[in-house]
């Protein structure tokens, strides 16, 4: 009797290849309790206690023994069936089902959200501000200072270092100024970022900010941007304040016109001007202007690839980009702008009189130019990120060529 009792509990804790499916109705105090039937995880197929095949030889499972649940519920048969969930057992298709869709919704979710530092170590009341300023996508705030650390360099001496002060300038009025454009973009476009997948939980779009404490932000950061502006030289510091306008009308363009890229690389390279300015006091345009065009192409470039993120969204809201203007043309388009670019910047050097090692970081630049046109997906929106990111890279391959060709010149 010693050794049944003890066989009875072992079967409990064996491992089962099998669910034991049973109804709610199981519990029911009125209706008769139902046999459970026995499905192999193997084939998925119900196969009834009795049946051959679970005496066939070719058989490699264990069957549970057939039990009933008595018409008075009581807490034995509860641990009986929770050991048996617990050893693999399934009470309920509906709870396996429901629980399953539970874990892939939420597998799903943790894909599409991505959890910013900003989120984890800032706290709530700063965290929409720096969302609002893109603290946490430092690609914008390189993209505006990579022009103005090539014309600093380009400025400086033959033999010599850049101004390394100018450098750091620049690179901190980089940061609040692409973050200042950041509030003026979602300030103005904050209708159509509730509309668009990519925007729609920006700080202002969602509600995190009213577009007062926005305005505000923008005061703030203009104010900093400003005590920057006042350590450069007077004719700096008025083609400085002259870009204000194209940064404060940029948000429109996409309204007005299918070039809405052009006029951001106007903006986005002003920066190419305003270097040479406040290390020479003045423009000298066969250095600067082919350097300040080969940034506007560049512009046309990488954000031609980036405004295919959201073709579908502008075309449901109404905005218009390149991407759409371009259309399946688009890597025609943009390999003319990338080879525009590249002859802007060669030009630029040789009126520098810059020397060769320039040109040889030119020539890696171009090859990386030409990579991000002719290997992005297009329909893709995550490669056209990575392509539109890896454009830190072009600039900082720029920038090693000038200096280098500075220092050896």
């Amino acid at each position: 009797m010693a050794l049944f009792l003890v066989s009875r509990a072992c079967h409990r804790f064996q491992p089962s290849h099998f669910l034991v499916v049973t109804q709610s109705v199981l519990f029911h105090p009125i209706i008769p309790p139902i046999k459970p039937t026995i499905v192999n995880h193997d084939s998925y197929y119900s196969v009834s206690p009795h049946s051959s095949l679970i005496n066939s030889s070719k058989c490699n499972y264990r069957c549970i023994p057939e039990f009933e649940l008595p018409r008075k519920f009581n807490f034995r048969d509860f641990n009986s069936l929770r050991l048996g969930q617990n050893a693999g057992i399934s009470t309920s298709h509906g709870e396996e089902d429901e629980e399953g869709s539970k874990k892939k919704s939420y597998s799903e979710g943790l894909k599409k959200v991505n959890v910013s530092w900003i989120d984890l170590y800032l706290p709530k009341k700063i965290s929409p501000y720096a969302h609002l300023a893109r603290v946490d996508k430092p690609i914008g705030t390189w993209l505006l200072a990579w022009p103005c650390m090539w014309s600093i360099t380009l400025a400086a001496s033959p033999g010599n270092l850049p101004d390394i002060k100018m450098l750091a300038l620049f690179g901190c009025g980089a940061f609040l100024l692409r973050g200042a454009g950041c509030t003026v973009n979602d300030l103005l476009d904050r209708d159509i970022d509730t509309k668009v997948e990519r925007t729609k939980l920006r700080p202002v779009a969602s509600g995190d900010l009213t577009p007062f404490q926005g305005i505000c932000f923008l005061g703030f950061q203009l104010f900093l941007g400003l005590g920057i502006l006042l350590q450069l030289n007077n004719y700096s510091r008025i083609l400085g304040a002259s870009s204000l306008l194209l940064v404060f009308t940029y948000p429109l363009m996409k309204r007005l016109t299918f070039w809405p890229q052009a006029y951001l690389g106007l903006t986005f390279n002003w920066g190419a001007l305003l270097g040479w300015a406040a290390v020479k006091g003045s423009l000298d345009p066969a250095v600067v202007i082919p350097l300040y065009l080969s940034g506007v192409f560049w512009t046309l470039v990488y954000d031609t690839i980036y405004a295919h993120q959201d073709k579908e969204d502008d075309l449901k809201v109404g905005v218009r980009s390149t991407a759409l203007r371009f259309g399946d043309s688009t890597k025609t388009w943009v390999s003319g702008f990338g080879i525009a670019c590249i002859s802007a910047l060669a030009l630029s050097g040789f009126n520098a009189d810059i020397g060769y090692p320039y040109y040889l970081f030119l020539a890696a630049a171009s090859g990386q130019l030409a990579w991000q046109i002719w290997t992005v997906d297009l329909s893709s929106r995550a490669d056209c990120n990575r392509k539109f990111v890896s454009n830190k890279w072009f600039g900082a391959t720029v920038f090693s060529g000038i200096l280098l060709g500075r220092l050896l010149s």
